[in-house]
């Protein structure tokens, strides 16, 4: 190999590590932050006990979760019992590979694009990445050899499934408009025009629904309901077995934010700013730490609605889960797609 490429394939490991471990310090916080939300939606303090503010709250969790005893049960399938959680946390960092996290930084002679992989089916690996999540709930529940557990991987597999297509076609519409599968070219056309939430408002609140659905979060938590099924698929966990399932969650939810603001909210574009006059008044450095910054405060706010909304709204009925996204999502995703076809064509005409 040559220098060069040597250079790129560290440049892309320190690029993964660094996804990786900022992925899991934003899933960490994020259980601080989802109880401090609660708290204050319910008039109580919250985490107040371990740091300032409950800041180190999740150290402590993180401790304790690693110090209870690892149980495995007598009749679970053993390797497939361990396989399920770490796929599940696999899965989720894959996800945010394909998302260009700001401009490019100059560092000596070398240019850094902060995207672990810039690739022309950008849309496709999200949904591929995303569809591969639910076997990690599905070999895990299967596994526990517990029946709450195994309707728990069956509610799972089929929300999601359910949930990928109208998903998935709200996304064709973005293709329609864009012309390319790259995140990236979504990023730049929506800094020269207007943001893809004012040009596709429906399909925007498909996606976001959909995501509540893909992720697993209230109101659509139906796999873990634990009025019905104890605890869904991780019944059976504990220690950081179980902890892996809840931080894929958290990570899940971080990344479908990012997601969101990438494709609808012009990622790192800054709102009323001419990007490139700022980055020749403050240099590309400066506005690449600008265009992150941006594209975190974005996620951030899309995690609060998370929150907001997990502590607002009561869980569905499984048989109400399932008539929105047959009934309702999927004929209006169609609709969405039809009328942005038809818009299209009558512009070029």
């Amino acid at each position: 190999m040559t220098e060069e490429n040597i250079a790129f394939v560290l440049e892309k490991l320190a690029l993964v590590g660094v996804m990786i471990g900022f992925s899991l310090a934003v899933a960490a916080y994020s259980t601080w932050a989802e109880r401090k939300v609660a708290a204050f939606l319910q008039d109580r303090l919250g985490p107040n006990r371990a740091g300032i503010f409950g800041l180190l709250q999740p150290l402590a969790d993180g401790l304790k979760l690693f110090s209870k005893e690892e149980i495995t049960p007598k009749d679970a399938n053993k390797f497939l019992f361990i396989l399920g959680p770490a796929l599940a946390m696999i899965v989720a960092c894959m996800t945010g590979a394909v998302i260009p996290w700001s401009t490019a930084f100059e560092i000596g002679d070398r240019v850094i694009v902060p995207q672990i992989a810039d690739i022309n089916i950008g849309f496709l690996y999200i949904l591929g990445v995303l569809s591969l999540g639910v076997y990690g709930i599905m070999i895990g529940a299967w596994a526990s050899n517990n029946k709450y557990s195994l309707m728990g991987g069956l509610r799972a597999a089929s929300q999601i499934i359910s949930y990928e297509l109208p998903m998935g076609l709200a996304l064709i519409t973005i293709l329609m408009m864009t012309g390319s599968l790259k995140l990236s070219d979504i990023v730049a056309q929506q800094q020269d025009n207007f943001w893809f939430v004012i040009l596709q408002p429906i399909g925007f609140l498909i996606f976001l629904i959909c995501s509540f659905a893909e992720t697993n979060r209230t109101p659509f938590d139906l796999p873990e309901a634990e009025n019905e099924l104890i605890g869904g698929y991780h019944s059976e966990y504990s220690s950081m077995k179980m902890g892996f399932f809840l931080f894929a969650e958290y990570i899940n939810m971080f990344i479908s934010s990012t997601i969101i603001a990438t494709i609808y909210f012009g990622g790192y574009d800054i709102p009323f700013v001419n990007d490139v006059a700022l980055g020749e008044s403050i240099g590309a450095n400066w506005l690449a730490i600008l265009h992150f910054f941006t594209l975190f405060g974005k996620a951030c706010f899309f995690i609060f609605f998370y929150m907001w909304v997990r502590w607002t709204l009561p869980r569905f009925r499984y048989d109400q889960l399932m008539d929105l996204g047959w009934k309702k999502l999927l004929p209006l995703a169609l609709i969405n797609m039809l009328i942005t076809g038809l818009v299209i064509l009558l512009m070029n005409n």
